[in-house]
């Protein structure tokens, strides 16, 4: 692990002195330093860190750049995971924000390392006093789960490696774990799953496991695992195809979110399903045109082969539903429509519970994970009407697509007491100091934040 986080100070551990832009008065560093920082150019421009060189040669600190106040990101201590010499760090004074500062520093180590490339310095930090040692850890934990995941190509990361990473979890917790694959889709009533992933070499499969006493309430959580998207035969154009790894993203993030449940031992029955296939291109691959029939004896035409996650996540979601949870959360890379309406950062939540929604608004604000509500704007359910089914996969005009994907996801939900549904990105297109270009967790610290008050023991 590049940082280890310590739960005091080391005597010869060396000071961090955090400066907002402008203010290396008020750094508290002294003044040999202060004088070294300004010779060097050093103004406390956001995400910037400066040695301060001591006696021999030898490291006597660092400052760290938080730019302006009023637009400091809690979470940009990562930057210091980046620019720090190997060594015994603490930070000079309490940050505004001691765990999130925390936090940040603990997601900006993360490198993936599968392929040969080096991990970051490894680093012991003192943590701020108050702050838990034990959660930073499982936050990070899970986020970095759902990292190396999305980020792992597909060619190692097809539905037969989700599902040896969902062992792998289960495992860990002593959770309980079964597979539906093949042809026993069809038998066990998952017909959408198996038209979705049948010309792939790897079979199409729902993955389940469960967790926690059985009387606990439960709480469901579903993830679209489509390991990787060609379009089907709406085939994707070259480009559109070079980030399909990470069209497993849903499963990545309901995966990395289990996992900080189950470190919690949240008082909770957790379920978590995951349609695992690949949307390939072959002789029996399913057609734009064809009617496909739904665990819930809805009949779908499909129009459009590229819009396949919405098909496996009903299968799975009416499962779900059928034990009548107390939430039921589903998480997908679904549309292009969501990126549009609030970019690669902020990715939208859907829910007709307002408790939920707000707690879910606080949340993102306190653990600074952003969410935004968009609505389910039932007007927009004739969008979906076919003229030979029950309804179709796409609406034919391009409008509104992602509020018209959580529709139609919403008519696979009956009987859960709340849903929720989260049309994520996974992925970080640029470097921040928490985050590198890469695979990333979005929205589960928050939805863990949620849980953790309702159900924590």
């Amino acid at each position: 692990m590049p940082v280890t986080l310590l739960s005091s100070k080391e005597a010869s551990s060396l000071p961090v002195y955090a400066v907002e832009t402008d203010g290396l008065d008020r750094s508290g560093a002294p003044e040999a330093a202060i004088a070294w920082a300004r010779s060097n150019g050093f103004t406390g421009a956001a995400g910037k860190v400066l040695s301060i060189p001591g006696e021999n040669g030898a490291l006597a600190g660092a400052f760290f750049g938080l730019g302006k106040l009023d637009a400091a990101n809690p979470l940009a201590a990562g930057a210091l995971a980046r620019h720090l010499p190997e060594g015994d760090w603490h930070f000079a004074g309490k940050p505004a924000e001691p765990e999130l500062a925390a936090l940040g520093l603990m997601l900006g180590s993360y490198t993936f390392t599968r392929y040969g490339k080096k991990p970051r310095n490894a680093l012991r930090f003192a943590l701020p006093e108050g702050v838990d040692a034990e959660r930073v850890q499982r936050l990070a934990d899970g986020s970095f789960l759902a990292r190396d995941l999305i980020n792992t190509p597909a060619g190692d990361m097809d539905p037969d490696a989700l599902e040896a990473a969902m062992r792998t979890l289960a495992d860990e917790h002593g959770a309980a774990m079964t597979v539906i694959a093949g042809n026993d889709l069809l038998k066990e009533n998952l017909p959408m799953i198996h038209a979705v992933g049948r010309a792939a070499e790897a079979a199409p499969r729902l993955l389940d496991m469960r967790w926690g006493r059985d009387d606990a309430p439960k709480v469901t959580l579903v993830g679209k695992g489509v390991c990787f998207d060609t379009g089907g035969l709406d085939l994707k154009p070259a480009a559109g195809m070079l980030l399909m790894k990470k069209d497993m993203g849903g499963a990545a993030n309901v995966l990395g979110l289990a996992s900080m449940i189950m470190a919690s031992k949240l008082d909770i029955r957790l379920r978590v399903l995951i349609p695992a296939v690949e949307n390939a291109v072959a002789g029996n691959a399913f057609r734009p045109g064809d009617v496909l029939t739904s665990r819930k004896g809805l009949t779908i035409e499909v129009g459009n082969t590229d819009a396949e996650g919405r098909l496996v996540l009903a299968d799975a979601m009416m499962l779900a539903d059928e034990e009548e949870p107390e939430l039921l959360i589903d998480m997908a890379t679904l549309t292009g429509a969501a990126r549009v309406a609030l970019g690669p950062d902020v990715p939208p939540f859907y829910t007709d519970d307002e408790a939920l929604a707000g707690a879910l608004a606080e949340a993102s604000e306190a653990v600074s994970d952003p969410l935004w509500r968009m609505p389910l704007w039932k007007p927009y359910l004739p969008r979906l009407d076919s003229k030979i089914a029950d309804m179709n996969n796409v609406s034919l005009d391009g409008f509104a697509g992602s509020p018209i994907a959580g529709l139609f996801l919403g008519r696979f939900v009956e009987k859960a007491k709340s849903w929720a549904h989260f049309d994520i990105y996974g992925w970080n297109p640029s470097d921040k100091p928490y985050s590198a270009i890469g695979g990333e967790a979005q929205g589960i610290r928050a939805i863990e934040r949620v849980l953790a008050g309702r159900y924590g023991r």
